[in-house]
């Protein structure tokens, strides 16, 4: 799959194309109804199936001061759309210049210019243009004078409604991973480098993989049973603690992963960890000892969980 991003052209055989239109972020059984749709109509009309979205989000833009809330990042949504069977992905930079586009404008450079597209993909709520004033009855209007044909696809719902990002970063916040793993179709996930820490944990015989949140949202802080995979696909049962670690002063914010079974030097590689289920808040235990016996007890926890 091609990964398009900061305004380059897109290539010559992806023109011509039925696009998903949306942030996606997080990928979720809502955003993967959209995709789906207009992959399935792109393969009906022989033309290339592909996925638009914008970096940063939009609210990062309006609202740089807000608390991070991301539920993926760029990569793993590229990683997700080609397992889909998407042929490109285009990532429009959202910036003030973007953001100031009229509806018309925007159909007219991005769909019309840019992506000479032929269909058109949204969610029932999606809206675009200066101040959110295009709608889907807005963006199927200007498809008759541009060439393109829009669909728009209903929302996923469950039993407790529709599923959102919104929810998902509700359930994550309140320590319910698995909720929140329903609604993705996948458990959520955490990518990033691994990088040295204090090495406390080696000190007490449970060596972490550290790594810092970025602009992922955060979930309760406390200790996880979590899924591992390294960077060869190869996945590894642990226990990660996310939160400040409030035996270490200064409290720093990180996500430390011992890997159950397994040795060996991971600084400066790429993981990605899952967050299967929540074990325990984070503790300020008496002591070192105190803390070793926690872990140990932590690991049965997670075993007995990730056996399931």
């Amino acid at each position: 799959m091609d990964l398009i991003t900061g305004g380059a052209p897109l290539p010559g055989a992806l023109r011509g194309g039925i696009v998903a239109l949306g942030n996606f972020d997080g990928f979720h059984a809502g955003h993967q109804a959209v995709v789906g749709a207009a992959r399935d109509w792109a393969h009906k009309l022989g033309r290339p199936a592909l996925v638009a979205s914008f970096d940063p989000h939009p609210a990062r833009l309006f609202q740089p001061s807000s608390p991070p809330f991301a539920l993926s990042t760029i990569s793993q949504r590229a990683r997700w759309l080609d397992l889909f069977g998407m042929d490109g992905a285009v990532v429009m930079p959202f910036d003030r210049a973007l953001a100031a586009l009229s509806a018309e404008e925007f159909v007219q450079e991005w769909l019309f210019t840019r992506l000479g597209v032929a269909g058109v993909v949204t969610g029932a709520d999606f809206t675009f243009g200066k101040s959110r004033q295009g709608d889907v009855n807005d963006l199927a209007r200007l498809g008759l004078a541009n060439g393109y044909a829009a669909r728009v696809v209903d929302a996923v719902r469950d039993n407790a409604g529709i599923i959102s990002s919104t929810r998902i970063r509700a359930a994550l916040r309140e320590a319910q991973p698995g909720v929140a793993a329903t609604m993705l179709t996948r458990p959520f996930t955490i990518q990033g480098v691994v990088e040295h820490g204090a090495k406390l944990g080696r000190t007490i015989g449970f060596p972490t993989a550290n790594m810092v949140l970025g602009d992922y949202v955060r979930p309760a802080y406390g200790v996880y049973a979590v899924r591992v995979i390294l960077p060869d696909g190869t996945r590894v049962p642990g226990v990660a603690n996310l939160g400040i670690r409030p035996m270490i002063e200064p409290p720093v914010e990180l996500l430390e992963t011992w890997l159950i079974d397994w040795n060996g030097d991971l600084y400066g590689q790429v993981l990605r960890v899952e967050l299967v289920a929540y074990l325990r808040p984070e503790l300020k235990l008496d002591g070192l000892e105190a803390l070793q016996a926690q872990i140990a007890a932590d690991v049965v926890a997670a075993r007995k969980i990730l056996r399931g």
